[in-house]
């Protein structure tokens, strides 16, 4: 399966923005796996983030994780506000604590806008893009998280994996 729609400056990309290895990650902030991903991700980015685009999108499975919507939402009214990566971070490195009022908090221990905030994370652009990026996970074959994409085409296996091959090239 390849990815769908392309890359765009829309994303949230962290890394070199034109480097020639994009590496997409779908992810659940509340998913065990996604937490355990992270770190990783994190070492892979300390390691060779010159080379590689990282872009994060968000795929909260609703059904299984009854904060994960809301910590999308929280991570895309941060991003108004220029913290979209410190969110990202603060959530997957606390995910045992992950609930409404934990959110409200992290929002404000990042010094953002709290009055701007709350009302973000009932913006009608916050809503439509978690759930733009869910649906063009949907479209791109993604049925669990974490679920990678190198340069377009899914990756089967873990961020271990990913890594791995990754050092290997």
């Amino acid at each position: 399966m390849s990815l769908k729609p392309n890359v765009s400056e829309a994303d949230h990309i962290l890394g070199n923005g034109q480097a020639d290895l994009t590496i997409v990650e779908y992810g659940d902030y509340q998913c065990p796996h996604c937490g355990k991903a992270h770190p990783v991700i994190k070492e892979m980015m300390a390691e060779l983030g010159s080379q590689i685009r990282f872009v994060f999108r968000n795929f909260p499975l609703s059904e299984m994780h009854p904060y994960a919507k809301s910590a999308a939402l929280a991570a895309e009214a941060a991003a108004l506000q220029g913290k979209f990566w410190e969110m990202h971070d603060a959530i997957f490195e606390n995910q045992n604590s992950l609930n409404d009022q934990w959110l409200l908090d992290m929002a404000q221990q990042l010094d953002l806008d709290m009055d701007k905030f709350r009302s973000d994370l009932n913006d009608e652009s916050i809503v439509d893009r978690v759930e733009g990026d869910f649906e063009s996970g949907m479209m791109s074959g993604v049925n669990g998280t974490p679920t990678f994409f190198v340069n377009g085409q899914k990756f089967d296996g873990g961020a271990e994996d990913l890594v791995q091959v990754l050092r290997e090239q």
